[in-house]
């Protein structure tokens, strides 16, 4: 047990963190499908990997349904909770840069009833086939299509297209830090699209706004404001980092030693046209 523990523990920690957005669930989940898994008679795991998705999967849910409730009461906007990730390449970090999916994806299953969650991240992150996700869930074949189709739209996707998302080059992070840093206006402005919204995550421990900041002019005016302050607060010991979080380009704020915040920044056709923010310290542990 514990050879296909260590042979499937990524999959199962990707599996269980996309359908949380939550580190620390994650890890729970799989430990306690572990734990369960060990009382199996060895004859009943002929086809492990769908017997630990499948349990994974079920602890999941019911995850899910007692984090909705939380989340109702949960100060500001909520954002998943940022997993670091190594720019070395071993098994695991293989399995998660490839089955993944981006930060704003991750957003954007929160519109998602929990199943149609488990359907599009079983479907479109991990690249189940229908006849398994059928069989993981115990629903027919139809109804998973109807529910993946369902979660496309509420997550505004259409059919045909792609869940991957544009490329972060580290070039074009250095030109948004460096106008932050400088002040320029004009270069931030001209990095931004028309329908940029900056969304960030306090959790009521960290300042941050309540509601989702929008349009150019006023996300450009946060961005200067939150610089300037954070200068202040720092008597000069003040950084950007950019680091791999999510598999993907990403930076880190932080103040002397401390990690004040973990930022994502999406892109359509070169245009910055979201940023999300993470700055409860709850949520910081894992960068």
């Amino acid at each position: 047990m514990e050879e296909l523990f260590v042979q499937y523990r990524a999959l199962m920690f990707t599996l269980a963190y996309q359908l949380t957005g939550s580190a620390a669930d994650a890890e729970d989940a799989v430990q306690d499908v572990f734990v369960k898994a060990c009382q199996v008679h060895p004859e009943r795991l002929d086809e492990p990997k769908a017997y630990l998705c499948k349990m994974v999967t079920n602890r999941c849910l019911n995850l899910q349904k007692s984090a909705r409730k939380k989340r109702e009461l949960y100060v500001g906007p909520w954002l998943p909770e940022p997993v670091r990730t190594q720019e070395a390449e071993s098994l695991e970090t293989t399995v998660i840069r490839r089955d993944l999916l981006s930060y704003a994806m991750l957003v954007l299953l929160e519109r998602l009833t929990p199943t149609e969650r488990t359907v599009f991240v079983l479907r479109e992150a991990l690249g189940f086939d229908y006849p398994e996700i059928a069989e993981l869930l115990g629903k027919q074949e139809a109804n998973c299509r109807k529910l993946l189709s369902r979660a496309r739209n509420k997550m505004g996707i259409a059919e045909d297209e792609q869940v991957a998302a544009e490329v972060i080059e580290l070039e074009w992070v250095s030109r948004f830090l460096i106008s932050l840093e400088q002040g320029n206006v004009d270069h931030l402005m001209s990095l931004l699209a028309e329908d940029v919204m900056f969304v960030a995550d306090g959790g009521g421990k960290a300042k941050a706004f309540r509601h989702p900041v929008k349009t150019p002019e006023l996300v450009a005016r946060v961005l200067f404001a939150g610089i300037q302050k954070l200068r202040s607060y720092s008597q000069g010991d003040f950084r950007f980092e950019v680091v791999p979080l999510n598999g993907e380009t990403s930076i880190i704020i932080r103040l002397g030693s401390e990690t004040v915040a973990a930022v994502f920044i999406q892109l359509r056709h070169g245009k910055l046209t979201r940023i999300y923010a993470v700055r409860n310290p709850d949520k910081l542990a894992q960068v």
